[in-house]
């Protein structure tokens, strides 16, 4: 079975830095849920990496796929963004979509890149560019 609890917001943020892996969904208002989806990938290193999805299981409306992190208008057009968070964003849409191969795929390329550390944007100690990154990923997939 799912187990679930509630919690108000104060210990709930507490919890997830003190103990991020009693989580793997949570659901809450839009406000509460935008301030632990930053605080997340915050704590995991860089809010460049973490996928999002508002999603409608009964697929009786659209569900919407974006990653966690503003816009930061301040990157635009610099190289400096992390693309991860949008690329991986795009495998949870093809995963949703009915393409659970090709996810998988996007997803083992992202953790691939990661892993071998010669490709990060400086967000996670490296000295790439978004499209470094990015074609990195993509000739992997």
């Amino acid at each position: 079975g799912v187990k679930t609890a509630q919690y108000h917001i104060d210990i709930l943020t507490a919890h997830f830095v003190q103990h991020p892996d009693w989580f793997d969904v949570v659901v809450g208002s839009n406000l509460f849920g935008d301030i632990l989806s930053d605080l997340g990938p915050a704590f995991a290193g860089s809010i460049g990496l973490a996928p999002g999805g508002n999603i409608n299981p009964e697929k009786e409306y659209p569900s919407m796929f974006e990653p966690v992190h503003g816009s930061a208008p301040d990157l635009a057009g610099k190289g400096l963004a992390n693309p991860i968070a949008q690329i991986w964003t795009g495998a949870m849409m093809l995963e949703h979509l009915g393409h659970a191969e090709a996810a998988r795929a996007v997803v083992a390329a992202i953790e691939r890149v990661v892993k071998d550390g010669t490709t990060l944007t400086r967000d996670l100690g490296g000295r790439a560019t978004t499209g470094e990154v990015a074609q990195a990923i993509a000739a992997l997939v």
